[in-house]
């Protein structure tokens, strides 16, 4: 129960976590898009050696040793990309932590993609301890750096900083009243990314949204982090606007929620994509205080572990999707009883 994402943080009611990656790239090796199978072993062989020195319990793991419901397991908790997970046979490479709020993938789209992960609004403080990661990797490594042009990535989009900083937002009243779309289009206006939960190219769900900065050049990691903080802030009110325009008809709200709570609750089997949409109402409900035999933590844990690769990570058994919506049921009951 150590692991971020069963935690609550910061604003967790409406900002279920935060997210900074670093893309970095070793200067005397060629970058992916042009690099060999040999460049591939050298790089993760290099972060093998040094991996001690920088701590943080960090462990490597390669790809082709690691099972496909785990790594499924890992996409569905935003550790990993899905990008990442194709051809798991490729020379690629985590250094993750038990904890899992540091994971540094190895020949992703960059040589290293480093990740930290938080509950909540956690921002500010996931920057500090990323740039503590980067400065201890940057002492063993020639990082591919350019005074003119800052950090030198594959994609032009990340030259500078090399920075992408996200937040995960529930808005599931904003959605209910109609006023979502407007409030996506003000912070695309604003220099930010709307995605959906596993990123670019991916759709909603359950009402969760990924927003996330656009500049990575002439533009400090501070004022990226100052400015994703600010139009965060700007979400979290709007939300809480539309949360308290929907509680004026409560019994309309309580309704909703609590008949997604009698179907999750009772069902004998479940789909991934239902069971994501009854989520929704169950956690608005529980955060509004309207759901009282809920707690955000066993929301949390009712969000991770009825996801297909997590749910036969937590049963203990690979199964087909049938049978996979009946264990679902069960073990939505079974954490809804603990």
């Amino acid at each position: 129960m150590g692991n971020w994402y069963l935690q609550n943080g910061k604003e967790s009611d409406i900002v279920v976590s935060s997210r900074i990656r670093l893309a970095r790239n070793i200067n005397d090796i060629p970058f992916t898009k042009k690099y060999k199978n040999k460049d591939a072993i050298k790089v993760i062989n290099k972060i093998e050696e040094i991996l001690p020195s920088v701590g943080y319990g960090l462990k490597l793991l390669r790809m082709k040793d690691i099972d496909d419901i785990t790594i499924m397991s890992l996409i569905e908790k935003h550790i990993i990309s899905p990008d990442f997970a194709i051809n798991k046979n490729e020379v690629k490479a985590i250094a993750i932590n038990e904890d899992e709020n540091i994971c540094i993938m190895i020949n992703e789209e960059d040589h290293l993609r480093i990740q930290v992960f938080s509950a909540g609004l956690e921002l500010e403080a996931l920057l500090n301890l990323i740039t503590e990661i980067d400065k201890k990797l940057e002492t063993e490594l020639n990082y591919a750096y350019s005074e003119k042009f800052g950090f030198l990535t594959s994609c032009p989009t990340n030259v500078g900083t090399g920075l992408r900083a996200s937040v995960m937002v529930h808005l599931p009243a904003l959605t209910l009243t109609g006023n979502i779309n407007k409030v996506l289009e003000v912070v695309s206006d604003f220099g930010m990314n709307i995605r959906g939960i596993y990123g670019e190219g991916t759709k909603t769900n359950g009402n969760m949204y990924q927003v996330s900065n656009k500049q990575t050049l002439g533009i400090s990691e501070a004022e990226i982090i100052k400015n994703l903080k600010l139009i965060t802030e700007k979400i979290i009110e709007q939300e809480r606007i539309a949360r308290n325009y929907l509680t004026k008809n409560s019994i309309d709200l309580e309704d909703k929620v609590y008949r997604s709570f009698g179907i999750l609750s009772n069902c004998k089997k479940i789909s991934s994509t239902e069971c994501n949409k009854l989520l929704s109402d169950i956690k608005l409900g529980t955060d509004l205080g309207i759901i009282e035999e809920l707690t955000d933590l066993k929301v949390n844990e009712l969000e991770i572990y009825t996801r297909p690769a997590n749910l036969q990570k937590y049963i203990g058994e690979a199964c087909d999707e049938y049978t996979r919506d009946i264990k679902r049921a069960e073990v939505i009951k079974r954490i809804i009883s603990e």
